[in-house]
């Protein structure tokens, strides 16, 4: 049970009247020296982010705050160290039970306790941590909306001494969200149920839009503003043409043979086919999608966070739940509906701090598939928001500037450009004039009668020997074979650029035709000019990229993959993450230092006190018979 001195009072959690919710605002040296103590013991850390101190002084005023930090900006702990000081129970309102249970697991790994109440547990189960919850004995307590807001949920909270609501993943709260979910709707009636209880709203992704809604659904008081920025300087942004997609893939993870990460996928056969194409390749992955049962999904699930599966093809029904650090990588094999989502699928590479790379396979025939679904929607209003998103999407994919810029413009947060983490920056573009085959292009459209898709059009120009061709006497056109000395993807390449200047329209039914529009007569009377980019030659880093002080300094690999089996072996033990005993940032740490004795491993990043004790002889002797020759012992604590 934590105890410890906040403003020369002492707080239990057996629960003093020396101390309500509403503490004063005036912060004493011991409460601070206090904090410091706290965060080093339970997270392992020597120093808070960014912001954390503050937001964490003003929650423990009494205050009410609103939190936006990318993912892994450290917002759990904006909540989880104050739940150590406060004399009551912090409620955590968290949107899927994944994300509870590995939050739950973590926190008692660090020597908190913490629960979760949620349809996974028994109501043998939920009996008894109800009463322990009444009794005072955990320091937080996670819960989904829909468990909150029903009568138990609420008759609980009524008899547990509530001393904080934090509420996590709060852009769910507003429909201008992407991740709207009307149970969230309902959280705000808990203001004037708990006045004297401050509330806590945190997420990732909010544009000033959604961040206005959500304080203003939530009924927050005169909240503090915490906003750290939305880059995300450990993650490499790469754009490329979606061309022999699998191969790419495969290339990529056979260079970077450790990575582990996540294959976003436009359909559930998608996933599936993609899973067992790398199957086949003896890489370990399988799918995850809304169409397989419950249990295959948490399966699948498992043994991706759990390490024994490298690689989960999915669609966006997975990883908003998903709490493992060490994602090396997210790629997405078609364009994502919107710059949000976006970035919060690829917000879940890198967690840990060290470099992970974010990969977009594009081609602008994903538009048409994306507009076909945006014309289902009834609302006039809804189908122009649709289409506004997707367009700034689709102007990130077609970026020849700095892409953090556009990503980071969609939040309304102004970036300067040359980032130093995305391809155009890292290696800027080749323009060249394709005014001619421009001219060639929209001449096939246009000779053909706009009747037909690209790739008809393309074969025409290329002078393929087709059937179809053949029988329309399109054989027959002055067009025909004035193109064949380009490729295929050449032309597919150029025709995207054409329809992005507006040069060239392709139709969005279930059979698009290509078509010539307004903008497309001044490039085909030679009075306006066409550029194309020049696809880049992969691969285009050769050494590993250096990104924060964590990931600095030299790494015996060899050593790193031995600590890392043996986080795996304690892992399986224990039935925990291997991210729950250490990150992979722990663990290259260890390496770099080789600690001998308990002073020296408690200066590894993410170890404390529980760790030292739980952890550091076991792992003092694998480094110490890693540097004499010798095998690393088996995990066991």
């Amino acid at each position: 049970m934590v105890c410890v001195i906040v403003m020369g009072y002492r707080v239990d959690k057996q629960g003093s009247d020396q101390l309500n919710a509403n503490l004063a605002t005036t912060v004493h040296t011991e409460q601070t020296a206090d904090l410091d103590a706290l965060l080093k013991r339970h997270f392992g850390h020597n120093s808070f982010r960014l912001m954390q101190r503050r937001i964490i002084t003003e929650t423990l005023a009494g205050h009410d705050g609103f939190v936006l930090m990318p993912t892994g900006g450290g917002k759990s702990l904006c909540y989880q160290l104050p739940a150590l000081v406060l004399p009551g129970v912090t409620v955590v309102v968290s949107p899927l039970i994944a994300l509870m249970q590995d939050q739950v697991k973590a926190l008692e790994t660090n020597g908190i306790c913490a629960t979760f109440l949620n349809s996974s547990i028994n109501s043998r189960q939920l009996i008894e941590r109800e009463a322990q919850a009444v009794t005072g004995q955990f320091d937080l307590i996670y819960m989904a909306p829909e468990r909150l807001m029903s009568p138990a949920g609420q008759s609980l909270l009524q008899r547990i001494r509530l001393s904080l609501l934090a509420i996590d993943e709060a852009h769910c709260i507003s429909e201008w969200g992407h991740d709207f979910r009307p149970e969230y709707r309902m959280l705000g009636s808990l203001r004037s149920q708990f006045l004297q209880v401050p509330i806590l709203a945190l997420t990732a992704t909010a544009t000033p839009r959604v961040a206005d809604d959500i304080v203003a659904q939530l009924h927050l008081r005169n909240p503090g503003i915490h906003r750290t920025g939305f880059e995300r300087q450990n993650l490499f942004y790469d754009v490329r043409p979606k061309q022999r997609v699998f191969d790419q893939i495969f290339k990529y993870l056979s260079e970077n043979a450790t990575a582990e990460g996540i294959i976003y996928c436009h359909s559930r056969a998608a996933t599936e086919q993609m899973a067992q194409k790398l199957a086949a390749k003896h890489i370990a992955a399988l799918p995850y999608h809304a169409g397989l049962d419950s249990e295959t999904r948490c399966r699948h699930q498992h043994e991706f966070v759990y390490g024994s599966l490298r690689v989960i093809t999915a669609t966006i029904a997975f990883g908003m739940g998903i709490n493992k650090p060490d994602v090396r990588f997210v790629m997405h094999t078609t364009v994502p509906r919107n710059l949000e989502a976006y970035y919060q699928e690829t917000g879940r590479a890198g967690r840990d701090g060290l470099p992970a790379d974010c990969i977009l396979f594009f081609s602008h025939a994903d538009r048409a598939k994306i507009e076909r679904f945006i014309e289902e929607k009834p609302d006039e209003r809804e189908r122009e928001h649709a289409y506004r998103q997707l367009q700034k999407m689709i102007d990130f994919a077609y970026a020849t500037c700095c892409r953090t810029r556009p990503l980071l413009a969609y939040f309304g947060e102004a970036h300067d450009g040359d980032c130093g983490h995305c391809d155009n920056c890292k290696h800027p573009p080749t323009m060249i004039d394709a005014t001619e085959d421009g001219r060639k292009l929209l001449s096939a459209v246009a000779r053909t009668g706009q009747r037909f898709g690209l790739g008809y059009v393309i074969d025409v120009l290329r002078g393929s020997g087709d059937e179809r061709i053949n029988h329309n006497r399109h054989d027959q056109l002055s067009v025909f074979g004035l193109g064949g000395a380009q490729s295929k993807p050449y032309w597919r390449r150029l025709a995207d650029t054409l329809i992005q200047s507006e040069q060239l329209a392709v139709s969005g039914d279930e059979y698009p035709t290509a078509h010539l529009t307004e903008a497309s007569m001044p490039l085909l009377r030679g009075e306006a000019r066409a550029e194309m980019v020049v696809p880049r030659v992969e691969p285009r880093r050769k050494k590993p990229r250096r990104a924060t002080a964590e990931s600095d300094g030299p790494v015996d690999a060899a050593m790193f993959e031995q600590l890392r089996t043996l986080r795996r072996q304690l892992a399986e033990q224990q039935q925990v993450p291997p991210y729950v005993i250490f990150s992979d940032a722990s663990l290259r740490h260890m390496v770099q230092t080789c600690p001998q004795t308990d002073e020296q491993f408690l200066t590894i990043t993410g170890v404390g006190q529980h760790k030292l004790k739980q952890y550091g002889p076991t792992f003092m002797a694998a480094i110490r018979q890693l540097r004499t020759g010798g095998d690393t012992p088996r995990g066991r604590t």
